[in-house]
């Protein structure tokens, strides 16, 4: 078995927020240094996770602007770097389109294809990033455009992103018949004392969704099936199931607030992690700050997607919003995961180090103006772009060598990270495997 790769990423969500667009390129300024792809380079990263956006490129109906894409696409055929290209990321495309119109799909669809034909050496691609993590901050939360806290709307807007990834590799591969879809999804396992057993279920089956629904796997033995027929899908559904289009690589993305625990007894949360499913209230909250015997879940997310689907899986983001030497112990124990789930077989293909530039704005979810800038690999916010001692981590891996030791624990392993231990009996719902 070949190494273990590491990849390399920069944010590059480009979402709606009412008449507001967050683009991340432009707030950690990658889009106007092009020399930041010559840093990448220097690390050793030889992957990247790269953004050729359709609303960026795409300006108006028929107006296409390729300056960027051009330009950074040329500097990593000369660097001698592997582009993954993203081509939709937690956005909804350009103005005349969103993620519950049928435009979606055939409008994602046409530029993939004008993408492919344009670069036709790339053959590593994720169409869509996150699509169920997408379609809940837009359609289920209302945080992102178009701004609906419906459940039908949210299920269509998930078939609706599926529908375009499939339609946009049909597309690719007409000129890169080699080319590959790397799928990415956060997931992490829901947690529950005995009162939240039933959500906590149906929340560890939601999670998998985007893979199953590409996969062919929701037919009328799929444990959502029936409620997704339930509000007109059917149809839908089947020409999925008899059409698929699973990914050549599961690409796990997993923070440490990917893990959640829900609890029934609300009175012991504060307001803001209190809510409900409409038939009981519960507390929702991240299993590192409530449940003692917590622990990441690496190597159990890379084990479970690898034994479900039986394809190679990659770490596709690997990132703390932290200090840069605790976020050397969160990659470092993601190393050490991956290395010893390849060892127990599972075929683990890379670990990306996400975001090299850090990330504006997500402690306010991409919603406000006033969001906090986190430095990555790199500290976009310092002059000079300067590397972080992240960095001295990252090169290590890079160059082939084992992690470091820690010099301290992360956070995330102290006792002090509980904010409340929890006393209660835990239902602990298993992941599917079969």
């Amino acid at each position: 078995m070949a190494g273990l790769d590491l990849w390399g990423g920069a944010e590059c969500t480009v979402n709606r927020v009412g008449d507001r667009t967050y683009d991340q390129l432009k707030l950690t300024g990658h889009e106007n240094r092009l020399d930041d792809l010559d840093r990448f380079a220097a690390l050793g990263l030889r992957a990247l996770r790269v953004a050729v956006l359709w609303e960026k490129v795409e300006t108006a109906p028929g107006i296409l602007d390729w300056r960027w894409p051009d330009a950074v696409m040329l500097r990593l055929r000369a660097l001698d770097v592997r582009p993954i290209v993203g081509l939709i990321h937690h956005g909804s495309g350009p103005t005349w389109t969103d993620l519950t119109q049928p435009s979606f799909a055939e409008g994602l669809a046409a530029h993939a294809a004008r993408v492919a034909e344009r670069y036709p050496w790339v053959t590593d691609w994720t169409p869509v990033n996150e699509p169920l993590t997408t379609a809940r901050f837009s359609c289920l939360y209302g945080l992102w455009h178009p701004g609906l806290r419906d459940e039908a709307a949210f299920w269509n807007a998930l078939l609706t992103q599926i529908e375009a990834t499939g339609l946009a590799m049909r597309a690719i591969r007409r000129v890169v018949p080699q080319a590959r879809l790397i799928q990415t999804e956060d997931f992490g396992r829901t947690d529950a004392t005995p009162p939240c057993a039933a959500q906590a279920a149906f929340d560890n089956d939601r999670r998998l969704m985007t893979w199953d629904l590409l996969c062919g796997r929701v037919g009328p033995g799929h444990p959502l099936y029936a409620r997704l027929a339930a509000f007109g899908l059917t149809s839908r559904l089947l020409a999925l199931a008899g059409a698929p289009a699973p990914p050549d690589v599961i690409g796990l993305n997993y923070y440490v607030t990917s893990d959640r625990f829900l609890d029934h007894r609300i009175d012991l949360y504060p307001p803001h992690l209190r809510g409900g499913n409409g038939r009981m209230a519960y507390a929702d909250t991240e299993s590192v700050r409530a449940l003692p015997d917590w622990t990441p879940g690496w190597r159990r997310n890379l084990e479970t997607l690898h034994a479900r689907y039986g394809l190679p899986v990659a770490v596709t983001e690997c990132h703390l919003g932290c200090d840069p030497e605790q976020q050397a112990v969160w990659l470092n124990q993601c190393w050490r995961a991956a290395l010893a789930a390849r060892e127990a077989g599972v075929l683990v293909e890379a670990v990306t180090v996400w975001s090299l530039l850090g990330a504006v704005g997500w402690d306010r979810l991409l919603t406000e103006d006033d969001g906090r800038y986190e430095a990555g690999v790199f500290d976009a916010a310092a002059p000079g772009v300067p590397e972080t001692p992240l960095g001295t981590a990252v090169r290590r891996l890079a160059s082939g060598g084992p992690p470091a030791a820690d010099l301290q624990p992360g956070w995330w392993d102290r006792p002090d990270r509980l904010a409340l231990p929890s006393t209660a009996p835990l239902c602990i719902p298993q992941p599917l495997v079969a």
